[in-house]
């Protein structure tokens, strides 16, 4: 072992989530790793003929209390935690039989899926996960002896790497695999503070808790000098710029996207009751170019238009409704970077795809008008 390159000879792996795991644990097992694992795991890597052994003959104390004590036992938290260059932290591992354990595989129960899902409080409770988030913190801070694997998408490219080192890792890895467990776990538990926060109805809780998850890196900031990218809210299901279907078009920037957000925003405070009209919304650089209602979409246009048909030019369009074709036709007759709808009908999309740069955004709704905004300042948040 060196101080940079060091050997996986034992590998925790408890997931809820089975993608790739038979491929590792056949990479693992094929550099002569010994495999650790809890309950449904275990079984699923006996069911493809890999030998394994499970958490509870490991630290002679059976999993109890429906499973929600399993892997909180100083054998394993030890062996993750238990640092190989202090001579007390080797002693005392082998005082008390402490095998030291230098993969974690884990990923958390479906907290947020369980909610979105619409479960009732006891089933979002039972789905917030204990062990795990102790297991992955465990093992990244211990990261310079130790690598934690949380999301199966690394899977791939872990086994290759293990394959190339010879069934030893970098610590450079290590250390990127840390930083990303971190933020799992720190996301993880946003999501159930700010689901506890509105359950209690605290709109506005002492902390605020913001864990994006990155979408794309974006060609340029607002100016081109600047790096960005964009981040999308997990759990969040209000209708917009993040959750849209990019129909065509090139990519997005950092100001369509900025603009395209201010128009679609601004169509949605046109909803039923107060309003039942279509609405079309035309934005140029963050500020409205034009505003307009109509007894039918195109009328909207024309009105919108007519505000300020100079300004229009090279901007974003909004509606609050599926676009149809005798709109889309009248807004192909103009230059403009976006168009965001709720949806669009074929003749629509035809008469969009004429203009293949134009990009069309469609958001399977409308947005919600009376939810919560976000807007930064300098240090902080409105």
């Amino acid at each position: 072992m060196t101080a940079d390159r060091v050997s996986i000879a034992r590998a925790l792996l408890s997931v809820s989530d089975k993608t790739g795991l038979i491929e590792l644990a056949r990479a693992l097992d094929a550099q002569g790793v010994a495999l650790l694992s809890t309950g449904g795991t275990a079984q699923a890597l006996r069911d493809a003929d890999l030998a394994v052994t499970d958490v509870s003959d490991h630290t002679g104390f059976p999993e109890i209390m429906d499973g929600r004590v399993k892997t909180l036992h100083p054998k394993i938290h030890g062996g993750l935690l238990g640092r190989r260059d202090i001579d007390s932290h080797t002693a005392a591992m082998a005082e008390h039989g402490i095998a030291p354990i230098d993969l974690l595989v884990v990923n958390l129960y479906p907290f947020e899926q369980t909610v979105a899902g619409g479960a009732d409080f006891a089933t979002c409770v039972e789905n917030i996960d204990i062990g795990g988030p102790a297991l992955i913190r465990a093992a990244a801070k211990n990261h310079p002896f130790v690598t934690v694997l949380c999301d199966p998408n690394d899977y791939a490219d872990f086994a290759e790497a293990l394959s190339h080192g010879q069934g030893t890792t970098d610590l450079a890895l290590r250390r990127r695999l840390a930083a990303k467990a971190y933020a799992h776990t720190a996301a993880y538990d946003s999501a159930i503070a700010n689901w506890m926060g509105a359950e209690a109805g605290d709109p506005f809780p002492e902390r605020a808790l913001v864990a994006g998850v990155r979408r794309q890196m974006l060609r340029y900031g607002e100016n081109p000098h600047q790096r960005a990218a964009f981040y999308t809210l997990p759990g969040s299901r209000t209708a917009g710029v993040a959750t849209a279907e990019q129909a065509q078009g090139k990519e997005l920037s950092y100001n369509n996207l900025n603009d395209t957000d201010a128009a679609f925003q601004l169509v949605s405070e046109f909803q039923a009751p107060r309003f039942a009209q279509p609405a079309i919304a035309i934005i140029k650089h963050a500020n409205p170019c034009g505003v307009a209602l109509g007894e039918d979409l195109l009328e909207a246009w024309q009105r919108a238009l007519a505000c300020d048909p100079v300004s229009a030019f090279g901007g974003v369009i909004a509606a609050n409704r599926p676009l149809d074709g005798p709109t889309a036709e009248a807004i192909a007759e103009l230059f403009v970077e976006v168009v965001i709808a709720p949806g669009a009908t074929e003749d629509a999309r035809d008469a969009l795809a004429k203009k293949s740069n134009l990009r069309l955004l469609l958001t399977d709704g409308v947005g919600d008008a009376e939810g919560m905004t976000l807007r930064t300042v300098a240090g902080g948040l409105l």
